[in-house]
């Protein structure tokens, strides 16, 4: 009687034998996803008449991938065949061009010429070659302390492991306590400026690996340490001497992440100045008091600050009047500026040569406003320190300029420069 295809099927049930020695390899042992794979059977037995391949975890016809008759060599594809599979006359069973989804338990069963069947089981394993994961981010810029970190590892692959770098390395312990149990989301609580930097994930099995481009993070944090520095020296909550028309250059410094924004104050108010450092180009008693360095971080809302006290040093007490510039020309302005002038001024008067009312060209009063004199010419200018701006200066305009002040107690006090304009070229 000739049995062929299924028939074999209907005799299995009674007949078989659970005692087999049959076992199968498989080769290569770690296939990925488009080798060629041959299930290898060892421990074959007598005079067999036919084999079954099943793909699955029973002996189900629906699991049927092929039957294959000794005698004649005739094969029969089953429901499971994919068209890549074929059985070889030893009883092996390739599978062409082998995909992920070939995974599973194999099942062969034999039949000899007493209708007794045996069975050996075989498992397969297809690793995929993995496509390059993404790493996604709640953010890629948080604030210190305050933000939650959460990164997820994406890929197509749920099969694959996953390991996390950190700029190129090892991930911090820190970080590592927030992986998943998968390890695929990294969650950080109160993100600190030490993780800032580049991170990557990258999956990987037996046969394939495969790293995500860097995602970068940046992590806001301060200003700190709030501090104004002379010639890279500290000097917050000092107090500078400087020299009587002599420059000074305040420098202000922090630690901040993004570099902050600086307004700076003199005596409380504020100063058009935007920049890391302020300049005092030409030290005068108008520019003693209280300078402070205002850092802001536009990120984090946070601000610090940090204070100075400048003075005109002991040497500059004495009242004198310095040109500002020195040699002025045709056309320039210049200041005549006062050098330690009273403290306890009540008026004082500009002259153009001796103190005389004709020469008069400006008075300042107590309420600070001043008068113009008969020597006025509409392009001097009075400060409350005693300076004197004399604007686009002409040829004429060089010669003697005296200035007399008066104090609360009456005291009087004549001061006299020479003024040098010269020409143009």
């Amino acid at each position: 009687m000739a049995l062929t295809g299924y028939s074999w099927l209907l005799l299995s049930a009674t007949f078989l034998n659970v005692g087999a020695e049959i076992s199968i390899t498989l080769e290569p042992a770690q296939p990925s996803e488009g080798d060629n794979v041959t299930l290898v059977v060892h421990g074959l037995s007598g005079e067999l008449l036919a084999y079954s391949w099943y793909a699955g975890p029973t002996l189900s016809v629906s699991y049927l991938v092929a039957s294959y008759i000794v005698s004649t060599g005739d094969e029969t594809p089953g429901p499971a065949h994919t068209g890549r599979e074929a059985v070889r006359p030893d009883g092996s069973l390739d599978i062409q061009g082998i995909l992920p989804r070939h995974s599973g338990t194999y099942i062969l069963q034999t039949f000899n010429r007493q209708l007794q069947t045996e069975v050996g089981y075989g498992h397969v394993q297809v690793h995929e070659i993995l496509a390059q994961p993404t790493v996604l981010a709640n953010s890629t810029a948080l604030v210190e302390r305050r933000d939650t970190l959460r990164l997820m590892c994406s890929s197509p692959s749920p099969t694959a492991e996953v390991r996390w770098f950190f700029n190129g390395g090892a991930l911090p312990v820190a970080l590592r306590l927030g992986l998943s149990p998968d390890g695929r989301v990294l969650a950080r609580h109160g993100i600190r400026r030490e993780e800032a930097g580049a991170y990557q994930c990258e999956v990987w099995n037996p046969v394939s690996v495969s790293r995500s481009e860097p995602i970068n993070l940046t992590v806001y944090f301060g200003p700190e340490r709030v501090a104004i520095l002379q010639d890279s020296t500290t000097r917050t909550g000092c107090t500078i001497k400087v020299d009587f028309n002599t420059s000074l250059t305040l420098w202000c410094v922090s630690r901040s992440c993004p570099e902050p924004e600086y307004v700076w104050t003199f005596n409380g108010q504020a100063l058009k100045n935007g920049q890391d450092h302020l300049n005092i180009s030409s030290m005068t008693a108008a520019q003693e008091g209280t300078y402070t360095c205002i850092a802001k971080n536009t990120k984090t809302l946070l601000s610090g600050s940090a204070s100075v006290v400048v003075k005109l040093s002991a040497a500059a007490v004495a009242t004198m009047i310095v040109p500002v510039p020195a040699k002025p020309t045709e056309g320039q302005d210049v200041t005549l500026t006062v050098q330690g002038y009273p403290k306890d001024l009540l008026v004082y008067a500009w002259y153009r040569g001796p103190a005389s009312e004709p020469n008069r060209l400006l008075s300042q009063l107590p309420s600070g406003t001043w008068i113009a004199g008969p020597a006025h010419t509409g392009r001097e200018v009075g400060f409350p320190n005693c300076s004197l701006l004399v604007q686009k200066l002409n040829l004429t305009d060089t010669g003697r300029y005296t200035l007399k002040t008066v104090t609360v107690q009456g005291k009087t006090e004549t001061l006299e420069v020479e003024l040098q304009v010269a020409p143009l070229g």
